[in-house]
């Protein structure tokens, strides 16, 4: 329940503590005093967007705080999941708008978003005003009323389940055969190059071979006249390399003999001419391995002319990368060859699927038609309380062609308020007067159903007056002994039946006007209750009439 509420520079607030009481609270006061004003305070801290509007003029910063008690609710896994300052059992609302237009939100002095906010607020609070009674002509919102009352949250949690599941399978679905659709379209092409890319055989590193052999190919008569020259030169004729540093080699180990310092040079000529013996036999071999030949050149160069062809096809530069786009094809041809197995199994799940989610419907369906008959009932009991006597009223469900995710019915609320009238959708047939109270008398059942911690009606009783407006005092009265109502009121006969009783009124100042509450005593109240009777000029009879209103609620 909501304990108190702090508002600072709102509007046309200044500063304002109110604290609440448990059951029946009525606020009133005159046409434009402000009460509107302190309901939409109460809605920034229940997640509200704002703007620097709201802040009263020439402040910078406007907070509203609101205390809740929560110890009877069991929220401390809703906190734990966010991560919020858990106290069990007061919590703490706060919104602060800047004028810059900055806004920030707590909970428990824990720094929220507002969707968060929001979504917190409305398990707290439910704040019906007028244009709220619309929704009744809204099948959802129909829907959800038998859902509330007939108690669906475990089946209609299961059915969420399965239909989420049968929609996202479904989606798959479609997205598989699509992209068979443009596989087809793509597969001849796909598998033309797949094909010319296998055929070719490539290997890794063939490219570097194939354009090095190529090089000594195309160069064999240079290259043999270089060796040939290399070998002669080093031991071809009688002035030959070999020769010349043997004879070096020679000299110096018989310097050696008497000059030992020279036996370093020695080693040094005679490594020198092992390399060279070696390089001279192996220019031999290469000399005989060259060889020039046309067919081998030719078979060279239409391979590398292959290559080069598929690389520029791909636009790649090397046979590592075709290598890889074959493989990756390879795959891919593999998927497309799998697709059609791919869909047949997908298809036999969307049929489970689906049947499970039918079958989910079905108790939903089931349950919320079973509970329809009480629901229908106390309605009507209930609007026979409120002077229609007369009134009928059936819940109608039709069969969806397609369940959504609300299952598969679809609700809709046929009213009539006299006998001879045949019943039609409460939207087409319903006044004013006649929605408001079967909105009241639906909020009343929903509130004893959900244990809604309070419900705030906002002038919900306009078009009513006299003894149904009595009997509606009757009804918000017997809703605060199960949870916390707060009603704003014009109307003196649902004010007589609060528990505590708040005026609204504005205070004129210098130069600015504020907006005040203040709690009234039981002579206070009287007062009041005689001005909504009588309006400004407050007779003897009106007072009388107040105090006899207010002897009927035991004051």
């Amino acid at each position: 329940m909501l304990k108190s509420l702090f508002i600072h520079n709102y509007a046309l607030i200044d500063s304002l503590q109110i604290d609440f009481d448990r059951g029946f609270t009525v606020i009133t006061g005159e046409t434009g005093a402000g009460k509107s004003i302190i309901l939409g305070a109460l809605s920034l801290i229940l997640g509200q967007r704002a703007d620097a509007r709201h802040i009263k003029q020439g402040e910078t910063r406007c907070v509203i705080e609101g205390v809740f008690d929560i110890a009877a609710y069991d929220m401390q896994p809703l906190f734990e999941e966010r991560d919020w300052i858990y106290d069990g059992d007061e919590c703490i609302l706060r919104r602060e708008i800047w004028s810059n237009g900055k806004s920030r939100a707590f909970v428990n002095d824990s720094p929220v978003y507002l969707n968060d906010l929001k979504g917190f607020g409305d398990r707290l609070i439910d704040i019906h005003s007028q244009h709220q009674n619309l929704a009744l002509n809204d099948n959802l919102f129909q829907l959800n009323v038998v859902d509330l009352l007939a108690g669906t949250t475990k089946e209609r949690l299961e059915y969420a389940v399965a239909y989420t599941d049968y929609r996202s399978t479904e989606q798959m679905l479609k997205e598989m055969r699509l992209q068979a659709r443009k596989n087809k379209e793509e597969e001849d092409y796909l598998r033309f190059q797949y094909t010319a890319l296998s055929e070719a055989a490539l290997q890794p590193g063939e490219q570097e071979r194939l354009e090095t052999e190529l090089e000594a190919v195309t160069h064999s008569e240079e290259i043999k006249s270089g060796l040939f020259t290399v070998t002669s030169l080093l031991s071809g004729n009688e002035q030959n390399v070999e020769s010349l540093l043997r004879t070096v080699g020679d000299t110096l180990q018989q310097v050696q003999v008497v000059y030992p310092r020279a036996a370093d040079l020695m080693a040094r000529v005679e490594s020198a001419y092992i390399d060279l013996k070696d390089v001279r036999v192996e220019a031999s071999h290469f000399f005989e391995d060259i060889d020039f030949d046309p067919n081998r050149q030719q078979l060279l160069e239409d391979r590398l002319s292959t290559i080069y062809d598929l690389q520029k096809k791909h636009a790649v530069a090397t046979v590592e990368e075709l290598l890889q786009l074959r493989d990756e094809m390879g795959i891919k041809l593999q998927g497309i060859d799998s697709l059609d197995e791919q869909l047949a199994s997908l298809e036999r799940e969307i049929e489970v699927r689906s049947s499970e989610m039918l079958g989910k419907a079905n108790r939903l369906t089931q349950k919320r038609k079973a509970a329809v008959p009480a629901i229908e009932k106390e309605l009507i009991e209930k609007l026979a309380f409120l002077r229609m006597p007369n009134v009928r009223f059936r819940c109608e469900f039709t069969a969806r062609s397609h369940p959504d995710a609300t299952g598969a019915d679809q609700v809709q609320f046929l009213f009539s308020a006299n006998r001879n009238r045949e019943l039609q959708p409460v939207s087409q047939i319903a006044s004013g007067g006649e929605i408001s109270r079967l909105m009241l008398c639906l909020k009343s059942m929903i509130a004893g159903a959900t244990a809604l911690p309070t419900i705030i009606f906002d002038e919900i009783d306009t078009g009513t007056s006299g003894e149904v407006a009595d009997k509606v005092g009757v009804i918000m009265e017997e809703m605060g002994k199960q949870m916390q109502v707060i009603a704003i009121t014009h109307l003196p006969q649902i004010a007589s039946k609060g528990y505590s009783h708040f005026v609204v009124y504005k205070e004129d100042h210098a130069d600015t006007v504020s907006t005040q509450l203040k709690q009234l005593s039981t002579e206070e109240r009287v007062s009041e209750i005689a001005r909504m009777l009588s309006g400004a000029e407050i007779s003897l009879q009106a007072i009388e009439n107040a105090r006899v209103m207010l002897g009927d609620t035991g004051e």
